[in-house]
């Protein structure tokens, strides 16, 4: 006997069917068998059955046990399977088995004329490409949607199989299959043959005949069950009316309306959706626009002979979400009741994704706060698009922080993709990805951040960091070496690669770059010191094992190799801890199942891809459901759950109901029957669900308002629909009750009303008031002058650093701060063209290196090695304009760098026990002569000065008459320009003016921009007014590269300063002459 069992809650149905599982089964240690249509259920399910069987009354401590809680679709393959004597693992057509002899056909059928149009899909035979070869990643998704299609078929249209098995073309609905679609039919023909035995959709009859008359053959109790379902398929109602006629099938079937029941049940029986007309006669909108699918349901079931009882649940709640429910199940249209727009029907519009989270964990808390009964298992969150809310979820919640009382809430993510939580298995979906990938140095140091392999390698923190600055010093740019660059055309170009990188550092480990030598294409790396050497071992491991699984997942293969290469993969790459051993396990289980079947089939790596990520899909797991914390799932597996309350998160337009395209090769989509799968109609029904499913409180959240435009958004359309039937229960001007449209900043002063605060975040509540007044003027850096450092020896170098930047010295001798310069990312590409700091370094480099002595074709090869010029002639064109600049400059400062050049030492007596000491270098004979790639600026010209006082002052005998050249690159038409500094005879005087300014800029930072201050000073030196040169300091100051750009100023002075900041013209002057004029004064400048 087939028994329909309904109720608007599934509460009640929950009680109904523990009534029925009181009675005991005539066997005692029979199974009772309940079928539920997800993991969640089934959790739900059995912690209510727990409160009732064997429950002392109104104690609740029964216990649920020796309970089978199979899937629909298992029970019915079961079923069919001991009625044809064909189990699962002996089934030719099994899905994981009729994948593989679905892919053999095709290969074998792309050459017939009735395969044209799979094989022009498939790429095949195009007269620009090998006959074998397919466009990438369609052979085996091609194979695997089949796969799906006939599977469908099978379960929602059978009689369309057995008409096509008997030659017949049909549509399974009475009429002919179109044109374009006969393909299939010939295609199914040919893998039936291939398999050798008549399909599962034939078998259905005799298997349903073999069910009524042999019941034995299942081995089922005499009493069964399915809870929960809105849809069943064909093959699933037949199989449950063959079982029904010997024994008792209960359906427990959540419906929303016994009222939409009893006037649906006298309607004529349909068979095409497109014939269906019974949402006409529906009076709630809500019924006619989301409950399709249980409505077809209805239709398809009182076909059947069933016994329908309706269990009464407990009245509605007297609020606003009671009233949606009491008219949704009377089926009476909305119209204006008593109640109010009380809380218990919630809208959210928020800027955005982020703004939904954080506005939902504000709503939660109050909702505990003003309930102390409720707990977070009382609470169900459900998101259409879980994976992309899920950091976001858990940034909001769970954190083990303070400031916030929401981080102390638990919560547990449900229905996350396996390589969301399995690294290991990430791994694996990177590895996919990098086989026929450029393989780039950042995607090759997010390999090496990934948990498992960070163990493996003994990667911490500090080495992945030190990677990066060996990546980036050493050029490494993309391709692991030469081979695996040969597929991109650049096999002939070895620099920049992984291998070669790895040469350079392996190599700094034991030579130094300075000695001008290389080993083959390997320029020893400065950077490698002797605590690196373990490091340099790991990373070289690391690398030569990844081109070595990478090297085992390219080119065609067997599904056994494939399986074989990923598992050698994981072997070569991974390693996990004791407590997560079960992540090795569940790669090799993933990897087994995908792979079982396939035997000597060949796939390609785009094949191999497709079939990981269905397997590496989400699927929920009945371990992630009730477990006392705060859930958050996607829409299916707590649908019908009732809860206290329900929280639907992200109905944005865009997102829900799934925007599903037509399937042009689906049979059932041309023209569909009732009960046939809809998904946008299945997420119209999980919505209604929803509702009724929520017992005191029903939220909902939308993005209404663009997050950087602010535009306003429209809700999903269903999500319109529920808004326009609460308006019509309590009217249009109720509704801003209802909807709240959040401000765009947590810190908005809006959620802070002293009446009733929205939000629980302190730090926001902070904000907020600091909002509420004018901004406060930027404090300055330094309220007064730092106490004065213990006077003490002065090192040149620091001298000279001062003298350059008096602010960044500032920062850095007294305070000891470093200002961190943009931290760029790391660059992936080959360059084509160096950018212009690029090409300084090239120049100075070269230019360093031929006044050292260099030939051009040694500086050539050794900068090849480096790694710093773009491809072959590009490269060479780069080498050749710069060379060309460099030239011009050896040309003209030869006949200062006169032979080999010496360092100085520097010892001056400063007074009061002050000492300045240091090196200079660059000393030929009387001249300490300086070349720079840089266009001749002030800096060079200051650390010349500095230099020359050093050593003039040092000079015990007196009688050298010692000068400063710097020759630089010149503007505009000059190649080179040269300041001529002559040692003045009060050397030490000067000397220690700087020092003593120096000792004043250790208090504060000083008025003092190095390019600003140089041009006020050069422009009063050449006689013009203060105004002028105040304006053509301002200019500097505010050029391209001009001081108030420069990132310490900023830190001082704040973001866009102007040069008032330094103080007014009479102080600017005054600095600026004392540290220029004396330079002017002994200064020559002109065109070497």
């Amino acid at each position: 006997m087939l028994v329909l069992h309904r109720a608007e809650r599934s509460t009640t149905l929950a009680s109904a069917l523990g009534d029925v599982l009181a009675t005991p089964l005539s066997d005692p240690f029979a199974r009772e068998v309940v079928a539920v249509p997800a993991k969640g259920v089934e959790r739900w399910l059995t912690q209510r059955l727990s409160t009732a069987l064997g429950a002392r009354p109104g104690v609740g401590d029964g216990v649920a046990a020796n309970i089978d809680f199979p899937s629909p679709a298992r029970l019915v393959d079961e079923c069919l399977a001991a009625a044809t004597g064909v189990s699962a693992d002996e089934d030719p057509w099994h899905s994981s088995r009729v994948l593989w002899a679905l892919l053999r056909v095709v290969d074998d059928c792309l050459g017939e004329p009735w395969c044209a149009v799979l094989a022009k899909h498939l790429g095949h035979g195009r007269p620009d490409g090998d006959p074998d070869d397919h466009r990438p990643g369609r052979r085996y998704a091609t194979a695997s949607h089949l796969t799906e299609l006939f599977r469908s078929y099978a379960a929602q249209r059978p009689a369309m199989l057995v008409d096509w098995a008997a030659g017949r073309d049909t549509d399974g609905a009475g009429g002919p299959l179109d044109d374009d679609l006969l393909w299939q039919a010939e295609l199914w023909r040919r893998l039936r043959a291939r398999i050798g035995g008549p399909a599962p959709a034939e078998r259905l009859d005799s298997a349903c005949a073999r069910l009524r008359e042999e019941p034995g053959r299942v081995e089922l109790p005499g009493r069964l069950s399915l809870f929960g379902p809105t849809r069943l398929a064909t093959e699933q109602i037949a199989v449950l009316a063959a079982l029904s006629v010997n024994r008792d099938v209960h359906l427990w079937l959540p419906h929303p309306s016994p009222a939409l029941w009893s006037s649906l049940s006298t309607a004529d029986g349909v068979l095409a959706r497109a014939d269906d007309h019974t949402a006409l006669s529906v009076a709630h909108p809500l019924l006619s626009s989301l409950a399709r699918d249980v409505r077809e349901l209805e239709s398809r079931l009182t076909r059947l002979d069933v016994e329908d009882l309706h269990h009464a649940g407990p009245p509605q709640p007297d609020s606003l979400l009671g009233c949606l429910q009491a008219d949704v199940r009377d089926d009476r249209a909305p119209a204006l009741a008593e109640c109010t727009a009380d809380a218990s029907v919630q809208v959210h519009a928020c800027h955005g994704p982020a703004r939904q989270v954080e506005v939902l964990r504000e709503c939660l808390l109050h909702l505990f706060e003003d309930d102390p009964t409720l707990e977070p298992r009382d609470v169900l969150v459900m998101c259409p698009d879980v994976e992309s809310y899920a950091p976001l979820i858990r940034a909001a919640f769970g954190q083990d922080v303070l400031g916030h009382p929401g981080h102390r809430l638990r919560v547990r993510l449900a229905d996350r993709a396996l390589h969301q939580t399995n690294p290991v298995l990430a791994v694996v979906s990177g590895l996919l990805e990098l086989a026929d990938a450029r393989v780039t140095a950042s995607q090759i140091l997010d390999l090496s951040a990934a948990a498992p392999v960070r163990r493996r390698f003994r990667f911490g923190d500090d080495d992945l960091e030190r990677i990066r600055e060996w990546a980036s010093a050493t050029g490494a740019r993309w391709g692991i070496g030469p081979r695996q660059r040969a597929a991109f055309g650049l096999g002939d170009f070895p620099q920049n690669t992984f291998t070669t990188a790895l040469d350079r550092i392996l190599l700094g480990a034991a030579a130094d770059e300075s000695a001008g030598e290389w080993l083959a294409l390997a320029l020893p790396l400065d950077d490698v010191d002797s605590n690196d050497i373990d490091l340099t071992g790991r990373l070289a491991e690391f690398v030569d094992r990844l081109d070595v699984a990478l090297r085992g997942l390219a080119g065609p293969q067997s599904v056994a190799d494939w399986s074989s290469a990923l598992t050698r993969a994981l072997d070569l790459l991974v390693d996990v801890g004791a407590a997560d051993t079960w992540q090795l396990a569940q790669a090799g289980r993933e990897l087994g199942a995908a792979t079982e079947h396939g035997g000597d089939t060949v796939l390609r790596l785009s094949d191999v891809r497709a079939m990981l990520a269905t397997r590496l899909a989400g699927r929920p797991t009945r371990a992630n459901f009730r477990t006392g914390e705060l859930t958050v799932c996607t829409m299916v597996p707590m649908r019908s759950v009732p809860h206290r309350v329900v929280v639907l998160l992200g109905l944005d337009d865009e997102v829900f109901p799934r925007g599903v395209s037509v399937d042009g090769d689906d049979v059932l989509a041309r023209n569909p029957l009732l009960g046939e799968r809809d998904p946008r109609s299945e997420d119209r029904q999980l919505l209604l669900d929803a509702v009724m499913s929520a017992s005191e409180k029903l939220l909902l959240f939308y993005t209404g308002a663009d997050p950087v435009t602010g535009m306003s958004r429209p809700p999903a359309i269903p999500l319109s629909e529920l808004l326009d039937a609460v308006a019509a229960t309590v009217g249009s001007d109720a509704l801003p009750g209802i909807v709240t449209r959040h401000p765009l900043q947590p810190f908005d002063a809006r959620n802070f009303r002293p009446e009733r605060p929205f939000s629980f975040d302190r730090a926001a509540l902070a904000g907020a008031r600091a909002a509420q007044h004018p901004p406060e003027p930027e404090p300055a850096f330094l309220r007064s002058p730092l106490v004065p450092p213990t006077p003490g020896d002065v090192d040149l170098a620091e001298l000279v650093a001062f003298l350059v930047h008096p602010t960044q010295a500032f920062l850095r001798q007294r305070l000891g701060l470093r200002v961190p310069d943009v931290d760029e990312d790391l660059a992936d590409a080959l360059d084509v063209a160096p950018d212009p700091l690029a090409r300084w370094d090239l120049g100075q480099r070269m230019l360093v290196a031929r006044l050292s002595g260099t030939e051009p074709a040694d500086f050539r090869a050794a900068e090849w090695r480096r790694g710093t010029l773009p491809p072959f002639k590009l490269g060479e064109a780069v080498l050749g304009d710069i060379e060309h600049a460099v030239e011009s400059l050896v040309a003209v400062s030869g006949s200062v760098h006169v032979g080999r050049a010496e360092t100085v030492d520097v010892d001056v007596d400063l007074g009061n026990g002050r000492r300045l000491t240091g090196t200079v270098g660059g000393v030929h004979g009387s001249v300490i002569a300086s070349t720079t790639y840089s266009r001749l600026g002030p800096k060079h010209r200051l650390t010349a000065w500095a230099q020359l006082l050093a050593v003039a002052a040092s000079d015990r005998d007196g009688d050298t008459g010692w000068t400063a050249v710097t020759t630089g690159r010149g503007s505009y038409s000059r190649p080179a320009w040269r300041s001529t500094l002559t040692a003045p005879e009060n050397a030490l005087e000067e000397l220690v003016r700087l020092v003593e300014l120096r000792d004043l800029g250790l208090h504060a930072p000083l008025p003092i921009a190095t390019g600003a201050s140089a041009a006020y000073a050069e422009r009063r030196h050449g006689g013009s007014s203060m105004e002028d040169a105040i304006e053509a300091a301002r200019k500097e100051w505010s050029s391209d590269f001009g001081d108030a750009r420069d990132r310490h100023i900023t830190y001082v002075y704040g973001a866009s300063p102007g040069i008032d900041v330094l103080g007014d013209a009479v102080t600017i002057e005054n600095y600026a002459r004392q540290l220029w004029a004396p330079l002017l004064a002994a200064e020559t400048v002109a065109q070497p």
